[in-house]
């Protein structure tokens, strides 16, 4: 996890099902960087892939944010 993601997770925590560019656009991060890590948190379970570019915070994200689980222990999806 970098610094950036848990404010990605913030973000999407406060408002709701997020696409790179929504995230750009709430000046979070750039999109491409957004999707990237995105794309990575979802392999982690920390956000779901809803459909192409919308992704929403699983409930594994929020337990990071809660500070109830440690994103160090997390093990991709192998699927």
């Amino acid at each position: 996890m970098r610094p950036k993601d848990e404010r990605i997770l913030e973000v999407m925590r406060d408002e709701g099902n997020m696409t790179p560019q929504a995230l750009d656009d709430f000046d979070v991060a750039a999109a491409n960087y957004a999707r990237d890590r995105l794309s990575l948190m979802a392999d982690y379970g920390l956000v779901e892939k809803l459909s192409r570019g919308l992704y929403r915070l699983t409930d594994e994200g929020r337990a990071f944010l809660d500070e109830d689980l440690d994103a160090s222990e997390l093990e991709p999806d192998e699927s």
